[in-house]
């Protein structure tokens, strides 16, 4: 490849010339993918279960990506124009290939290049690891909106941490959840590009020291720390079909120094190496257990690395183009705060302008609070980050001086609005105080943005009406709603290629960049002939899945069933729980004689308690208990299947997903900030049973009250019964109830292991019982009862499921990142010679 000289910056770096793009054939393909495996890989013999296979397709595809890569980064550098940084401690991508052969349009010819070898894309698809760098949720919607970002010609950059440990793999004995390590880096990771040369330093520890510089003005410094290298890998996120390729950066810790050659000669090895491992730590494991002090500190020292590693990045980039000068800073930059995670981000800038480029205090935090934004995702005040100051003091003492600054101005101004009202001073203080002073993170991150949204209508009417009550009313234009989405090339074109192709063929295909077009299968809800197709298409994924319980759990299950599916985040709001109630319920039915009508159904549950989260896990034991037994009664036999998903993940999803037809949205109304795995099952034709929580408050207006399972109290209702809530009353009013809770009770679930239940028994009967799981009881069953009755009328039910397909456009994080540019980033889309 020909090179220049590049002398129009003076810094004489050499640019190569770009080659002719690599033709997009399977024969080209065919031919890199050979090169690869024997020259690079140096593989002669292909054996289907190698992962060198799967390597070599992601170097093919990689090279089409690079070039496509590279002139995105060019673009994006030329124009000059403003860009946005994407700050998130998750980022759960899942598998990558499936969606890269999508966006690049090379799915069918790396399918025909594959064959002619003998081998299947699927089976080298199942080869690679998921990238599982998140816990739920919040992860898997951060890799969702880098998608749509790139699709939309965004220039928007992910910024995370490499961990070493992904989510913990889980697996179940006797009941009970096992966490394993994941080790998903052990065969390698093809995709990311390492780039040593943009290394940043962090700093942990030391003091602060004051000084007097040149100019007679007052400065500070920190000093005598120890330094932590960040190590940026890059990975290429493509868009759909349009040329451009943004970057998910993420950050690897590795120390200063390998190790200490002193310590080393006097033959004490583990010391020598001691602060190269205490580096490594901080990116070694996905979210350490925070149980103790020493899982608290470690998620601190994450949290700054990557706020800290990533702001350095971005303020190198811009000082080598335009020095010193800040003026037009925030004009062109953005960082949009995933969660309260990285609100350190808002200290440690004001730090970095401060300290290393020499603003004074007005001017950097005019361009800090001009260019923070924050999404808020949760509405319990336990999950809202609060570090005690004494650990800042010890980890971070120079952010805790700027904090503490911040604190006292921003109190100036409350007292400047409202004169002696202490009580509100004390509520919106950063500083909770208390024998054990506290940083209230998430208010950190209000005070230093512009902007802080929520993530569906009655989340962020919720956040405004409750838990940022008075900094709503004093900052009334910063707060916003933008509501969720999931990308539709993921979670249809992708995962469910048979209904993707069903619809294409129907409408078209422009569904794939415009989700709203699948408005027109309204038309052909009715239709005898596409009901026909759409069964069959959900009846061949419900095959696929029942494969894949059978070989994950021994199990068989009917495809004839009802797939009543539940699976996300083991939390007690989300109410595993209820739909475990629920399982009993139609148990004790059967037994009776009275569920001779019932129509069978296979209830699955999956996911994931936080390893130090004691009850979520009881519920996984009793989940699995209660399991058991249902699944060994013969009188259950095709009737009634109630089954455990063990170690659900991205990949495991993209199986499910297609096959659910019942969607468990059941969390306490008012607890659940959006969820997205009712976006995903909405858009893939299942039916959701929820409460008015959440985005299912959004995703019922867009389907029709007729299309929508709906049962289970209000925020309203809630608020106007709390103190008074009396579960005992209600499950002896209620005989269904009553004969559910003597069966738990009994030990007919645990007969040889006394004591079970009882934590999730008593959490039941507790009068303060925050997830109010005895109210909903009798409406989750009735809701549950006319979902029955639906799915007995063919017709009626896949009239549903079509309706409920047609009506998910709104929920494409397309449309999501649209509003967020709209309404905060306000960014110019990437202008490509070609694509």
């Amino acid at each position: 490849m020909p090179a220049r000289t590049d002398t129009s910056s003076g810094t004489g770096d050499i640019e190569l010339l770009q080659a002719p793009d690599l033709p997009m054939t399977a024969d080209a393909i065919l031919k890199d993918f050979t090169h690869y495996f024997g020259r690079m890989l140096g593989r002669r013999t292909i054996r289907t279960k190698s992962p060198f296979l799967y390597q070599a397709v992601v170097y093919a595809a990689r090279d089409r990506l690079m070039e496509r890569w590279a002139r995105t980064r060019m673009a994006t550098e030329r124009d000059g124009s403003r860009r946005v940084a994407y700050l998130s401690l998750e980022f759960l991508m899942g598998r990558l290939l499936r969606n890269a052969l999508l966006n690049l349009g090379i799915e069918d010819e790396t399918t025909e290049a594959l064959e002619r070898l003998g081998l299947a894309l699927e089976d080298v698809c199942d080869r690679e690891q998921d990238a599982g760098l998140g816990n739920g949720g919040l992860g898997r919607l951060a890799a969702c909106f880098l998608d749509s970002c790139a699709t939309l010609g965004l220039p928007v950059t992910g910024y995370g941490i490499r961990y070493q440990y992904g989510m913990f793999h889980q697996r179940i004995e006797n009941g009970h959840q096992v966490e394993e390590p994941d080790s998903w880096l052990r065969e390698g990771f093809p995709w990311e590009i390492e780039r040593i040369e943009f290394a940043r330093t962090v700093h942990f520890g030391g003091r602060t020291s004051a000084y007097t510089d040149d100019a007679g003005r007052d400065r500070f410094a920190w000093v005598d720390t120890q330094d932590v290298l960040a190590i940026p890998f890059d990975v290429p996120i493509p868009g759909y079909h349009n040329g451009v390729v943004n970057t998910l950066r993420l950050w690897s810790a590795a120390a200063t120094d390998e190790f200490d050659l002193d310590e080393f000669n006097a033959g004490s090895y583990s010391e020598a190496v001691a602060s190269k491992n205490m580096a490594e730590n901080i990116t070694m494991v996905l979210y350490p257990n925070a149980a103790n002090e020493n899982g608290q500190e470690l998620r601190l020292r994450q949290q700054y690395f990557l706020a800290s590693a990533s702001l350095q990045d971005l303020l190198h980039f811009w000082t080598e183009d335009h020095g010193e000068d800040f003026s037009s800073f925030a004009d062109r930059h953005c960082f949009q705060l995933n969660d309260t995670h990285p609100a350190i981000a808002v200290a440690e800038l004001m730090r970095l302008l401060m300290d290393e480029h020499g603003l004074e205090w007005d001017a950097a935090w005019q361009i800090t609070r001009s260019t923070m934004a924050y999404t808020n995702h949760t509405l319990l005040p336990e999950a809202l980050e609060m570090w005690p100051v004494a650990m800042f003091r010890r980890l971070l003492p120079r952010l805790l001086d700027i904090i503490y600054e911040i604190n006292a101005r921003f109190i100036t101004e409350i007292s400047q609005r409202w004169p002696g009202d202490n009580e509100r001073i004390q509520r919106m203080s950063l500083i909770q105080e208390g024998s054990e002073p506290m940083i209230r993170m998430a208010y950190l991150a209000i005070v230093g943005s512009f902007s802080v949204n929520g993530v569906a209508e009655l989340h962020s009417q919720l956040l405004t009406r409750g838990l940022f009550r008075d900094f709503a009313e004093f900052w009334p234009g910063k707060f916003n709603n933008k509501t969720n989405g999931v990308t539709q090339r993921r979670w249809l074109a992708a995962c469910n290629r048979s209904l993707a192709n069903l619809v294409t063929t129907a409408i078209g295909s422009g569904w794939v960049t415009d989700l709203s077009q699948l408005e027109q299968l309204r038309g052909l809800a009715d239709d005898a002939e596409f009901q026909d197709s759409w069964r069959a298409v959900k009846l061949a994924n419900k095959v696929r899945l029942a494969h894949d319980l059978e070989s994950k759990t021994g199990l068989s299950v009917a495809t004839d069933m009802l797939f009543d599916v539940q699976v996300k985040r083991i939390h007690e709001y989300k109410r595993q729980l209820l739909n475990m109630l629920h399982a009993i319920h139609l148990y004790d039915r059967i037994r009776r004689g009275d569920g001779d009508d019932l129509v069978p159904r296979a209830i699955i549950i999956g996911g994931k308690a936080a390893p130090g989260y004691v009850m979520a896990k009881n519920v996984i034991k009793c989940i699995n208990n209660v399991a058991r037994v249902i699944n060994a009664d013969p009188l259950m036999h095709e009737r009634l299947r109630l089954i455990f998903y063990p170690d659900y993940n991205v990949s495991a999803m993209e199986l499910i997903c297609p096959a659910a037809e019942l969607s468990e949205q059941i969390s306490t109304a008012g607890k659940e900030a959006s969820g997205t795995g009712n976006m995903k099952f909405m858009m893939n034709g299942a039916i959701t049973i929820g409460t008015l929580d959440g985005a299912n408050v959004e995703i019922r207006e867009a389907v029709g009250d007729e299309n929508f399972f709906l049962f289970g109290l209000t925020v309203d209702e809630i608020n106007e019964i709390r103190g008074q809530y009396d579960p005992k009353a209600i499950i002896d009013a209620d005989d269904d109830f009553g004969r559910v809770m003597r069966l738990i009770e009994s030990g007919h679930f645990n007969r040889f292991e006394p004591g079970v239940f009882d934590s999730v028994v008593r959490s039941i009967r507790e009068p303060a019982d925050s997830w109010m799981t005895a109210a909903d009881f009798r409406s989750f069953v009735d809701a549950q009862a006319e979902a029955d009755s639906a799915y007995k009328d063919r017709q009626r039910w896949t009239r549903m499921s079509i309706l409920n397909c047609a009506s998910s456009g709104p929920f494409s994080t397309d449309r999501t990142m649209s509003d967020y540019n709209a309404g905060i980033w306000k960014l110019e889309t990437i202008q490509l010679g070609h694509k």
